[in-house]
């Protein structure tokens, strides 16, 4: 395959595949080498040409010219239980559960990095930074806060690196970054009728029934753009500190939403379908800053140990705005989640082994703080603090030739949802309170190519 193959291949995987979600909906599953590490190494690795994504200054400790492409299969699982399902009026929301929240992505990324000469590098990173993928029944108890959630970006990501001292390096990278989402839920077709009639009592029975219920999707998408910036200090040739910074990025996502009203609920009456029509829509949503510092140190000819510590500016989402560009829907002009949520951060610790001249053996662990707290959770995220432990291995295949290949599971905290039909933004969405049961599993493969 020709280098201008894999590069279009790459990019069509990129745009056809959602992501799934990390702490958040964040994913550092950018690289496989650093995947069996737990990204212990992090702005510090630089071990292939994914340090244009961690930490582009590592680019001036590759030689050459070096091609690395790569693909994670993200499993992620989640179970809701609810001990408390009611909508507005205090009847049941039902006893559906949602079923398997979790969907399974693949998460590819691509990098390219040159050694220009002793003082400059270039690199290009093509990668999947945010994401999310969740979808429960149609029919489930928390289906009027959500049924499909599905994020996808992809951040084209140019970088430069210079060595400024025999010591110290910079790097500094911009971003051209496309975000596409799919967010849908069920609107209460029932509750539309009862208010609609002033409350009559004849109607009460129709509320949260799923024959009534009208099925809504939002799409959109929208390109955004920022930068990132390294740093790379060599205390010996064998130990050095990496530095890293990520800006946000803010999208202000254009697209439709569309309805699909069922026909018990237009046999009520017909002109209901007023009520959803399909229209155009927008909303704006910033992407946090990110922060790493991180340590590599090859204590022996064998053996390596790396650790770091980053930081995401998730307080930046605070709320989730979608306003309808024409007559709404049943009634509303726009309709909002608050999402309040919380920095965070990561810490993480690894080892490599060199087993033999070709093999290299890698584990690691990290603790990955959520940012999101039980007032604020919802179905579409509904992830909590966990544990990583990492397994990886490197195979020098050939001369030029290399595949790395990692496994990492995640012991996610079961995480508590509150919402409540007594807020306003929740009123006609309904109390669901309960506990989501929740892991992930991470299956990587990576191969890197010298020339």
């Amino acid at each position: 395959m020709t280098k201008k193959s894999l590069f279009l291949v790459m990019m069509l995987l990129l745009l056809c595949c959602g992501q799934a979600s990390a702490s958040g909906f964040a994913i550092i599953e950018q690289s496989v080498s650093g995947l069996g590490n737990s990204f212990a190494g992090g702005a510090a690795g630089a071990e292939d040409s994914s340090t244009v994504f961690f930490n582009p200054a590592g680019m001036m400790l590759l030689e050459g010219q070096q091609i690395t492409a790569g693909t994670h299969l993200i499993m992620p699982s989640t179970k809701f239980k609810a001990e408390t399902a009611t909508n507005a009026i205090g009847t049941t929301l039902g006893n559906d559960n949602g079923g398997e929240g979790g969907v399974d992505k693949v998460v590819p990324n691509l990098y390219y990095t040159n050694r220009i000469s002793e003082k400059l590098a270039f690199g290009l990173g093509i990668t999947a930074p945010f994401g999310l993928a969740t979808e429960y029944d149609k029919t489930w108890v928390g289906r009027y806060h959500a049924v499909e959630s599905d994020v996808m970006t992809v951040n084209i990501n140019p970088a430069v690196a210079f060595k400024a001292t025999d010591k110290l390096s910079f790097g500094f990278g911009i971003s051209a970054q496309y975000m596409d989402a799919t967010l849908s839920s069920m609107v209460d077709g029932g509750l539309v009728v009862y208010a609609g009639s002033g409350y009559n009592s004849a109607y009460a029975g129709l509320v949260s029934n799923p024959a009534y219920d009208v099925l809504v999707e939002n799409t959109g998408d929208d390109w955004g753009y920022g930068y990132n910036l390294g740093m790379m200090y060599e205390f010996t040739p064998g130990t050095r500190m990496g530095l890293s910074y990520r800006s946000e990025i803010k999208h202000k996502l254009e697209g439709q939403v569309k309805s699909s009203v069922p026909a018990a609920l237009l046999a009520l009456n017909p002109t209901l379908a007023g009520y959803f029509q399909t229209q155009d829509i927008n909303g704006s949503i910033t992407l946090p800053a990110m922060a790493s510092i991180s340590f590599f140190h090859q204590l022996t000819d064998k053996l390596a140990l790396m650790a770091d510590i980053s930081w995401t500016e998730w307080s930046s989402f605070d709320e989730l705005t979608i306003n309808f560009e024409g007559t709404g829907i049943a009634g509303n002009p726009d309709t909002t989640t608050t999402e309040n949520w919380d920095d965070t951060w990561r810490y993480a610790i690894g080892a490599s082994y060199q087993a033999t001249e070709r093999l290299l053996l890698r584990t690691g662990l990290a603790y990955d703080e959520t940012p999101i707290s039980d007032e604020y959770r919802t179905p579409r995220i509904p992830g909590e603090d966990r544990i990583w432990l990492s397994l990886g291995v490197g195979f020098q295949i050939l001369e030029r030739l290399a595949l790395d290949a990692g496994y990492v599971h995640l012991f996610v905290d079961d995480s508590k949802m509150e919402k409540s039909a007594s807020t306003p933004e929740d009123a006609s969405r309904g109390t669901v309170v309960g506990e989501f049961e929740n892991s992930v599993d991470i299956v990587s493969v990576q191969l890197s190519y010298n020339f």
